[in-house]
């Protein structure tokens, strides 16, 4: 798969499904992730290990969804809005991807606040 629309669809797919394996099968072994808080530039992760400690509790959090409102790519970047919904609340956001090899290499998620 050298899509990269493709590969962001199939990540969206394991994270809706709460499969944090699944996910993380769809990232290098060198990705960064650039969380959203704490404001204002949120925590840089580098590779596997940090990134499943980074995603864990979203994973594990039944009730949490992302919903993609608009997905659009560039060469090996891929641009998505999106809405993220927890039991008593919700965010509005972006993730910047950028794709290697068939995986996510970058996420880099901004929120409106």
């Amino acid at each position: 798969m050298t899509d990269a629309l493709a590969v962001v669809q199939e990540f969206g797919d394991a994270w809706a499904a709460h499969d944090l394996d699944a996910t993380l099968s769809l990232i290098t072994d060198d990705c960064v992730f650039d969380s959203t808080g704490p404001a204002p530039d949120g925590i840089r992760h580098e590779g596997r290990a940090a990134i499943r400690a980074a995603w864990q509790a979203i994973f594990a959090d039944p009730a949490a969804t992302f919903e993609p409102e608009e997905t659009f790519a560039s060469g090996d970047r891929v641009v998505q809005r999106w809405r993220y919904s927890w039991s008593d609340g919700h965010i509005r956001g972006v993730d910047v991807f950028k794709v290697r090899d068939g995986r996510v290499a970058e996420k880099l998620s901004y929120v409106k606040g």
